[in-house]
């Protein structure tokens, strides 16, 4: 291996490191909050849902006669990744489907009285969960720093949203800097 070889791999491992540090926080948070999005929750009625059934069902619950492709674009996640989520709703009796009049291809969605029952849970339970959170933040951060973290989680979001948008959910493999490209 040539010197110049090895002082970028010593340059670009100790970068690395440096930003990695960093960024080591926001690795651990998502993975850990990813956990608890997924995991399942009993907002109190009996039912058990995970954080997506949940926030789908009150948006649903919210908004009487959407369809799933508006709940995609709403979540920015695809139809059929929405469709998968209504219909452990819909087993869980949560959500009814009805064909729209004149026009059997869309259907609306409407959360049933259980449904419904289960959104306000949600919605107290998510209220008080949020206040319990703020009130550990306090103990540590300014209202300041908090509002400067939401600042900069929502700039962050608009960053990878971009991202997405121009790659696809891909990312491109980008070439080693020490590689010649014919």
């Amino acid at each position: 291996m040539d010197e110049n070889h090895i002082n970028n791999d010593s340059i670009i491992n100790e970068t690395f490191r440096t930003l990695n540090e960093r960024h080591n926080n926001i690795y651990q948070f998502v993975m850990r909050y990813n956990d608890y999005i997924v995991s399942t929750h009993d907002y109190g009625i009996g039912i058990l849902l995970n954080m997506i059934e949940a926030h789908t069902l009150t948006y649903i619950e919210e908004n009487p006669g959407i369809t799933i492709t508006e709940l995609a674009a709403y979540w920015n996640k695809t139809k059929g990744a929405l469709s998968q989520t209504v219909s452990q709703l819909c087993k869980k009796g949560l959500v009814t489907k009805e064909k729209k009049e004149g026009n059997a291809k869309n259907v609306l969605l409407y959360a049933t009285e259980t449904g419904i029952e289960l959104s306000k849970a949600h919605k107290l339970y998510d209220t008080l969960d949020i206040t319990k959170t703020m009130g550990e933040l306090k103990k540590e951060c300014s209202p300041d720093e908090i509002d400067a973290f939401y600042k900069v989680i929502s700039v962050y979001n608009k960053i990878i949203q971009k991202d997405f948008e121009i790659n696809r959910g891909k990312r491109k493999k980008k070439p080693a800097p020490n590689k010649v490209l014919k």
